[in-house]
């Protein structure tokens, strides 16, 4: 029961705590002020990280040694990195940092949580690679979830979504302190919802969406989802977490591409994320927030059955998950083309 207990305790938290985030927000000066790409009027507090984290720490202490003592490493390396990734995204929020520190910053929380024994293996039994990749890893989840917070309620609405996934499959694999984790911060992205969609009242902010990426991108490495002793029908379980977190990678990836195409820095912002091109298609923003946990839903409990799939029922989750993207594609491409004619 402690993963229901977490989740219920992070979850009734963050409801309570972020009308109090909201306070320190106007008291503090965090603020996220109209103008540019803003489509806010009025100033919005910008300290909902901050409710969220402490949310998720009060979930995972809820649940009490049993299920937190199985590995004291990786507990600690999710917890320091998150707080890191929380501090990065406050100095950002304050000082809108350049993209070298920030990136050397998302750098440092990644060898962090390295150093504490989270890995991506990939059956490479070499240490140097396995560090490379799970830099590149955390460093890519939390850019594609800080590049997903563009519209009310996606960032923390799709966080707690793949959080829910992640904690679902390691509850079937028997690993009580990940399952805690993910139902801890699901229940607290849960509990920030109600005041982030569909109108927000307070913004996650890069504190936010910085914390929210680095756990998802640490829950993606906790469960084990192929295992020697009792072995999935296929290799492909090891791409559950890319399907479970493939609209924000791809997301970040196309958007990327883009910018570079036209010339322009990939670290300055626009408007041609899916849920914009969404609303040029003539969705009104919350239709186009609500289409996409639907999208994320659809990947994530397909990437589910990948734990348990004969092979040809395997290569039909992996089609559907590029055959969402594709539609994904089609769609942002209709969506430019309506913009540059005007319709």
């Amino acid at each position: 029961m402690q993963p229901w207990l977490s989740f219920i305790i992070a979850a009734a938290a963050a409801l309570a705590l972020t009308p109090l985030a909201c306070a320190a927000s106007r008291w503090f000066g965090f603020l996220d002020e109209p103008g540019r790409r803003k489509i806010h009027a009025e100033p919005v507090a910008l300290l909902g990280g901050v409710a969220v984290f402490v949310a998720v720490v009060l979930g995972v202490l809820a649940a009490g040694p049993a299920a937190l003592g199985q590995d004291a490493r990786h507990l600690v390396g999710v917890l320091v990195g998150g707080t890191m990734a929380l501090g990065l995204g406050l100095v950002d929020d304050r000082l809108d940092l350049k993209a070298a520190p920030k990136l050397a910053g998302q750098v440092v929380i990644a060898l962090v949580a390295v150093a504490c024994g989270l890995r991506v293996t990939l059956f490479i039994p070499v240490p140097a690679l396995q560090w490379v990749m799970t830099v590149l890893w955390l460093v890519a989840v939390m850019n594609a979830l800080n590049f997903m917070d563009n519209m009310d309620g996606l960032c923390s609405g799709v966080g707690a979504i793949c959080a829910l996934i992640f904690g679902g499959i390691a509850l079937a694999h028997g690993q009580p302190m990940a399952a805690t984790i993910a139902a801890a911060t699901a229940g607290a992205l849960l509990g920030f919802l109600p005041w982030n969609f569909p109108r927000a009242k307070i913004f996650l902010g890069d504190s936010g969406s910085h914390l929210v990426g680095f756990l998802l991108g640490a829950l993606a490495l906790l469960p084990h989802y192929y295992l020697l002793r009792d072995p999935s029908p296929t290799f492909l379980p090891v791409l559950i977490p890319l399907i479970v977190l493939a609209l924000p990678l791809f997301d970040l990836v196309a958007v990327m591409w883009q910018r570079w195409r036209q010339g322009v820095p990939v670290y300055i912002g626009d408007t041609n994320h899916i849920s914009h091109r969404f609303v040029r298609l003539g969705l009104s923003a919350v239709a186009a927030v609500t289409v996409l946990y639907l999208l994320t839903a659809v990947l994530g409990f397909g990437a589910v059955v990948l734990l348990w799939a004969p092979p040809w029922v395997a290569t039909l989750v992996v089609a559907q998950t590029l055959g969402v993207l594709a539609l994904v594609t089609a769609l942002q491409h209709f969506g430019a083309r309506r913009q540059s004619t005007g319709h």
